[in-house]
Formats: structure tokens, C-alpha cells, sequence
């Protein structure tokens, strides 16, 4: 497979770890050679003698198995559910959840409320998980081993007064003789759990009795009431017996055999859904939701995958109604054409859901509907439905919206207005226009478009990289924003302007913030839900720390951003009726690129540029050099022209790091400042441009990967103007620094020796010299960096296209 390139900006950022440029199959790839090496870490039981009640733990466990099969076999589950309504608890869910929530009462007592958001606690076989819900935005994800328990005598129904195991209740009715539940690793994972077997297994089924038992739970013949089914997916495969279809009716989780092996050897009960026999049957990866995937079966899936929707107009690729001339149905300045996404990881749900109403010429109306996660089409919910009458199409798509958003449809479409629902879809607003995903040239137009471009040959070559698909795919694959569903390059403004402000909504709002611990835990945890539904991602998570929504959040904003004006500028080059489409693109972009002659001293001045400022990246035992390919010399017609910039005063020619996906808008309206401030290299000194002395620092965002080895640095001339201030540390506010628009020096532990430097024309400065160790070896920053908070202090000068090849490469232009 092909190696993703890594995400970069427009502004050099500061040092990057061996991790962070590393793909995710090289990655993957790290692990598996890893694997063996290290013994394996025995989880620590709680001694024997540890007392609770005068009881040692492995007493207590014992007991409460023993409890548990009498409890079992003598109470129903109409029965647990009555208990836990007369105690307060939560009695919804499952048959298997409500067993093991009432026994877990009956034994311990009940539960406390959760701490963060007041919501229930329920046991989910390794600890304590709170199923409430913390905003709109978000389920709560606190998880505790000693939750809080009511001191209180439990109150029992009159049912339970009379059943056989009445007087073994009452005997935990006092809190005082209550025995305390240790939750940790044990060698008893199934603990408190009722499993279920059935069909063909690799091991008979009194093998796994016996070591279920062993292990702390038991087994049941029936579904009702247990907490997964393990079976062979054999079974599915031949349609599945009563006893699995009943499972499945009843929400009982289906599972493999490696639930139980891996389960007894990590001495833990595993994620079931990690599990689920749909999951064992998919072939070649195919059904299996990519966040579930291992990340290298993910990217290849990512990169062959065709985008099944363009942008506003695009009628769906699956309904194959565009093959009859279908159209996306428009009445009243209105398109009827919505997707939406929903991540809840509280809840386990990271899904999109698309809605369309279709014309096809000569024909009814269809209205089109789905629901799912990111490649795991078999199990979506997806429906065409052909209407006869326009009123009744368009009043259930109406509807349909507001089942799905919780929200009126009209105000959304006119207006923008909208409010977000607890555990309700989000509408992402997708722009008039086509991905570039799309309407880029795939690879076999590429050459012909070249062959056929009137402009200079090798700036022909430059347009055909940046007017292709494959460097867009990979920069969103990276980014894990590369569902072929959502046409996440194709974002309208509105939907990019609400993403930068709840950025920087979060970044004010944790910067000042106050709590710690499990409050502060959630605060990150509802943004990270937050932002994962507006900028919808095939593998979410948790945002831990500020390096994380650098990377991630801030980085991905805005080459997403970016990328936008790409799929605008580039349009649908695939049924492009021009002669040389790349000539007509270069006049979009409205900037002049040509090749610097080899011979000439600026080629040579930068090529010295190059070699004295650049440190090899190292990835994994692997070092990399660059060599030069070639150099361009820009004029761009948005921003500042090198005419305005070199009547500024201290002007330094200065790299800049940026990802192929990034040029386009960069050149056709110059750089942008940083979208927000953290306390991290790159974005340590506020909303600024940002570049750097050292060819390196721009080469680790430049740097695409081993098999796609070409990328490209950026000199821009940069004027530091009258005031420069000089830190190595990020300010705790950097409005002052702003607002003033001073320029600020970053410190890096390596600079170019001031001896080697050279004055190029018009009093520009060019620190061209050799890395050294600087007096700074305790900053945050490996290299320098210049941020300027004007942008009319920056113009782009030369675009310099390099390979990158393992070390020992020649630093020179190949001939």
C-alpha cells in the first residue's frame, strides 16, 4: 500500500517527536516488531489478607458468587427490575444489564449518582460507567472501580419478601455489614456475568463451563438475562439458529470464542463490541466500521474508496439515480440534500446519516435515506423510496429532518438556525461545489492533462500534482476526516466558521478552567465529542492535551479549510470540456510560477539555504535526506507583492513548512495566520504567521512519506518590522502581542551560525548558516521561529520541490 503523507501547516511549527511523523502503517508496523519483546506485565491482585468487613477480598468474590447463582436462580428479571425501581436505581435497558445492575445493588448496595453530571452508574464488567448524559453534545464518560453507595437499608418488594432467597437479601439490607466491592484486575474477569454457548466451538462446551467458572461467571442455556452469546460464525453463515436470532432480538451481544481467550488471558473482561461475530464474518475487511479496523487495512480501504457525495448537488453514488440524470430536487431556493453526523462516545455512536429527495427526468420523485458508521455499509440503515406526489416527498423529508436533528428543517436550510439535541444529529453544512476528491484528476488523467498543458513543462508538472485527487485522499486519510460519504473537503464557510469558534471557544474556556480531576476530564471529553460531530472523523477520541489539539483539531481545521478552496478552484476537471484544464486552473489561482534557472545564484544561494539548515527526519532507525528537484519563483497577486515587502524594515528570507494539500490556497490567497493559541511550538505565540531559520523545522511538515517521497518548502521574505521580541517560552496571553503586532522571536535550542549569514538583495538577510547548539537548550523549541501577526509583513517567494531519500543523498539539484 501506499504510505500517507503527514499533516503540516502553513506556519513551521516547532519540534515534532519520532511518533508524530510517523504513518499510521509505520506505526502499526513499530508495534508488531515491539510485540514479545517486553514481558508481559502481571496485573496485581488485591492480597488475600486485604480485609473488608473482616473479610478478605477473594472471600467476598466468592461469596458474591455464591449470591449471585442463588439470587439468579429464584428471582426473575421482572422481579430485579421492581427492586431496582423501589431503590431508585435505573431499571431501564437490557434483561442482561438489569440482572447485573440489581445484583451488583443487592450485594453492595445502591449506587450513588455520578459525580459530573448526576446521571446512573452502571457495571460494565471492568468498572463503574456512567450512562448519563453531561450536554447536548455528549454523553458522560466518567468511569470509577469504588463508586459512592448510598448508606442505606434497601427497600424490597413484597415479591422478593416471599421468594426462597428472601432471608440471603435481607442479610445485605444493613450498610454496616455490606461487604466493599474491589474492582480491579483479577483473575476472576467474569465476574457477576451470565454467558450463554452455543453451536460448533473450538473447545466443547463443558470446557468453556468449566473455565467460565473458574474465571467467576456462569452459564446459561438460555439468552434471557446473560450478558453475551458465544457462538461460531458458522452459525451466522448458515442463517443462525432460534436461540441467535432470539439473542439478537433481545440485544444480547453476540460474540467469538477470542472474546473469552482474551478475556481470561488480559485477566479482564474485554470491550464486547470488539467482538461481535458481524465483525468475524467480514471478508477482506469489508463490513468491519474503520474505526474498528487496524490503521493500515483502514488507509487502503480510504485510498481505493471512491466519494459517494460531492458537495450541495451531488445526488448520492449508491442510489444510482445520477446514471438515469438524476438531480438533487430544489424548490423555493431550496436543495433538498442534507448529511448529518453524530459522535457520542459515551454512547459508542460515531455515525453519519445522509438525506436526499432525487428528480430523475421522466420520472417521480425518490427520496433517499441513510444511516451508519464510516465502512460498515452492510449494517446501515438505508432506504430509496420512489413518490408519486412532490407535497408528500418533500413533508417526509421534513420530517425525517426533525426526527433525526430534533429540529425544524426550513430555519436550518434559510437561516442557519439550529440548536443541538441531546443524542440528535448535527447537520454538516456542505458548500455548492465538488470535492476535490471528485472533481480532481485521478491518476490516469494526470499525465494526459501534462501532455497537453501549453504551460512550461515543469510548471505544468507543479499543476498536475496540485490539481490531482491523491494528495487531498491522503492529507484526509491522515487526518481521519476521509469518509467517502461525507464531502468533508466541501465544507460551507458557515460550518468552518462554527468549527474555529468552538476551538477557540474550548482553548479560552480549558486555559482558565479551574477544576480538575474527573470534572476537568469531562469538560475535555464533552469537546472532544463536540468537535468530532461538527468535523466528522472516522476515528475519534478523547483530546487529552494541548499537543493533541494542535495535531489534531487546530491542524485539521485548517487544512480542511484549506483543501476548501482547493475543491473551488479546481472544480470537476474529470468532464472538463477544455482543451488544457491545467492552464485554465493556473489562471484561477492568479499568481505567476516559474522555473529558477539552475545556473543562476539565486538556485545556488538557496540550494546552500537547504544543506546548512536541514537535519535529516528520522523515522523509526531511518534517516532522510532531501535533494532539491526544483525551484519556482512565485508572485502572488493576493497579500503583499515582494515590491511592498522589501520597503519593510529587518527582512529575513525564512522557510515555511506546508503539506501538498496546502498549496493551492496558498497561493491563490497567500498565508493565513494560525487559527488559535496554545501553549505548543507552532502556535505557542497567538494567531500568527509563522516560519523559521532552519530548512529542517519546514521539512518535517513537508515530509510525505518513504513511498511518496516528493513534497515541497516554501522561502518567503518576512519582515520582522521595527519591533522584535525575543522569547523561548509561550506567554500566558498573546492578545497583547497581537494587538500591538510586534514581531516575536521564538528561541530554539539549534540556530544558524550568524557568521555564515549573507545579504541577499534589497537588504534582505538570508541566515544561511550552519545549525549550532544556541545558549537556549532548556526551550520548548528545536529551531527558531518568526511569528508576525500581519499578514502583509509575508510574501511568498520561492516554492522549492524536494525528494526525500534515506541518508547519504546528495543535497544538490538532480540533473
Amino acid at each position: 500500500m501506499k504510505v500517507h503523507e503527514k499533516r503540516s501547516h502553513s506556519h513551521a511549527h516547532g519540534t515534532v517527536d519520532e511518533e508524530k511523523i510517523m504513518t499510521r502503517k509505520q506505526k502499526a508496523d513499530q508495534l508488531k516488531s515491539n510485540e514479545g519483546k517486553e514481558s508481559p506485565k502481571k496485573p496485581k491482585l488485591e492480597a488475600d489478607n486485604d480485609q473488608h468487613n473482616g473479610k478478605a477480598t477473594t472471600e467476598v468474590a466468592k461469596e458474591f458468587e455464591e449470591f449471585c447463582k442463588s439470587v439468579r436462580e429464584h428471582l426473575s428479571v421482572a422481579q430485579m427490575r421492581e427492586i431496582l425501581e423501589a431503590n431508585g436505581q435505573d431499571s431501564s435497558g437490557s434483561d442482561a444489564s438489569v440482572v447485573i445492575k440489581c445484583l451488583d445493588m443487592l450485594f453492595y448496595g445502591p449506587l450513588e449518582k455520578c459525580q459530573i453530571c448526576n446521571g446512573d452508574l452502571e457495571f460494565d464488567g471492568n468498572r463503574y460507567s456512567c450512562k448519563g448524559t453531561y450536554s447536548e453534545w455528549s454523553s458522560c464518560v466518567y468511569k470509577t472501580r469504588s463508586p459512592a453507595r448510598k448508606q442505606e437499608p434497601l427497600k424490597l418488594p413484597d415479591s422478593v419478601l416471599n421468594s426462597p432467597v428472601a432471608e440471603l437479601v435481607k442479610k445485605y439490607e444493613d450498610p454496616k455489614l455490606r461487604p466493599h466491592r474491589y474492582v480491579g484486575v483479577t483473575d476472576k474477569p467474569f465476574l457477576g456475568m451470565m454467558i450463554s454457548l452455543m453451536g460448533r466451538l473450538s473447545r466443547t462446551h463443558q470446557y468453556w463451563k468449566t473455565k467460565i467458572e473458574k474465571h467467576g461467571g456462569t452459564v446459561s442455556n438460555s439468552v434471557v438475562g446473560v450478558t453475551c452469546l458465544v457462538a461460531s460464525p458458522a452459525e451466522r453463515e448458515r442463517g443462525g439458529s432460534s436461540k441467535l436470532v432470539e439473542a439478537m432480538e433481545r440485544g444480547v451481544r453476540v460474540v467469538s470464542e477470542a472474546w473469552l481467550l482474551d478475556s481470561i488471558e488480559k485477566q479482564e473482561a474485554q470491550p464486547l463490541e470488539a467482538y461481535d461475530i458481524v465483525t468475524d464474518l467480514a471478508v477482506d475487511g469489508k463490513g468491519i466500521p474503520w474505526d474498528k479496523q487496524v490503521p493500515e487495512e483502514h488507509a487502503i480501504e480510504s485510498l481505493s474508496a471512491e466519494l459517494k457525495l460531492y458537495g450541495k448537488r451531488g445526488v448520492y453514488k449508491d442510489t444510482r439515480l445520477q446514471e438515469q440524470g438524476g438531480q438533487i430536487f430544489e424548490e423555493d431556493g431550496i436543495l433538498y440534500n442534507c448529511v448529518f453526523s453524530l459522535c457520542d462516545q459515551g454512547g459508542a455512536i460515531n455515525e453519519y446519516c445522509i438525506m436526499q429527495l432525487i428528480k430523475v427526468p421522466d420520472s417521480n420523485l425518490h427520496l433517499y435515506y441513510k444511516k451508519g458508521r464510516v465502512g460498515d455499509d452492510p449494517n446501515a440503515e438505508e432506504r430509496l423510496e420512489e413518490w408519486k406526489d412532490v407535497d408528500g416527498a418533500v413533508k417526509e423529508f421534513v420530517r425525517l429532518f426533525e426526527e433525526v436533528t430534533g429540529n425544524e428543517f426550513e430555519p436550518w436550510e434559510r437561516e442557519k438556525k439550529f440548536q443541538k439535541k441531546p443524542l440528535k444529529f448535527y447537520p454538516i453544512d456542505i458548500d455548492d461545489g465538488v470535492d476535490v476528491r471528485c472533481g480532481g484528476l485521478g491518476l490516469r488523467q494526470l499525465g494526459v492533462a501534462a501532455a497537453h498543458c501549453k504551460l512550461e513543462p515543469m510548471v505544468a508538472n507543479f499543476m498536475k500534482v496540485i490539481c490531482g485527487q491523491e494528495i487531498y485522499k491522503y492529507a484526509l486519510m491522515e487526518m481521519d476526516l476521509d469518509a467517502p460519504d461525507l464531502p468533508m473537503g466541501m465544507l460551507s464557510n458557515v460550518h468552518l466558521k462554527r468549527c474555529e469558534e468552538v476551538l477557540q471557544e474550548f482553548i479560552e474556556k480549558v486555559k482558565s478552567m479551574k477544576e480538575s480531576g474527573p470534572k476537568a476530564e469531562a469538560v475535555w471529553s464533552d469537546f472532544s465529542q463536540r468537535w468530532f460531530t461538527l468535523m466528522h472523523s472516522s476515528r475519534p477520541f478523547i483530546f487529552r492535551d494541548y499537543q493533541e489539539l494542535a495535531d489534531h483539531a487546530a491542524a485539521s481545521f485548517e487544512c480542511v479549510r484549506d483543501i476548501v478552496v482547493a475543491s473551488h478552484m479546481i472544480g470537476h476537471m474529470g468532464d472538463d470540456t477544455l482543451d488544457d484544464p491545467l492552464s485554465d486552473r493556473y489562471k484561477k489561482i492568479g499568481c505567476s510560477i516559474s522555473p529558477l534557472d539552475k545556473d543562476s545564484e539565486d538556485y545556488k544561494m538557496i540550494l546552500n539555504y537547504v544543506e546548512k539548515t536541514y537535519e535529516p527526519v528520522k523515522l523509526a532507525d531511518i534517516e532522510y535526506g532531501i535533494s532539491v528537484e526544483n525551484i519556482f519563483n512565485v508572485e502572488t497577486k493576493e497579500g503583499p507583492s515582494f515590491d511592498e515587502v522589501k520597503k519593510l524594515p529587518n527582512k529575513r528570507l525564512l522557510w515555511c513548512g506546508t503539506r501538498s494539500s496546502n498549496l493551492l490556497r496558498h497561493l491563490h490567497k497567500g498565508f493565513l495566520p494560525a487559527s488559535c493559541s496554545l501553549p505548543v511550538p507552532g502556535y505557542m505565540f497567538g494567531k500568527g504567521i509563522v516560519c523559521s531559520d532552519a530548512a529542517a523545522e519546514a521539512a518535517r511538515y513537508g515530509f510525505t512519506a518513504v513511498d511518496r517521497p516528493e513534497g515541497f518548502l516554501v522561502l518567503a521574505v518576512f519582515s520582522q518590522g521595527e519591533e522584535i521580541v525575543e522569547l523561548k517560552n509561550p506567554p500566558e496571553d498573546t492578545k497583547p502581542l497581537e494587538e500591538k503586532k510586534v514581531c516575536v522571536k521564538g528561541l530554539g535550542r539549534k540556530k544558524p551560525d550568524e557568521s555564515e549569514y549573507i545579504d541577499w538583495k534589497d537588504d534582505i538577510k538570508v541566515p544561511c548558516g550552519s545549525l549550532i547548539p544556541s545558549e537556549h537548550q532548556d526551550s520548548p523549541l528545536e529551531y527558531n521561529e518568526y511569528t508576525v501577526y500581519d499578514p502583509r509583513q509575508v510574501s511568498m517567494r520561492f516554492l522549492v520541490g524536494v525528494k526525500f531519500e534515506e541518508k547519504d543523498t546528495v543535497m544538490d539539484a538532480q540533473d
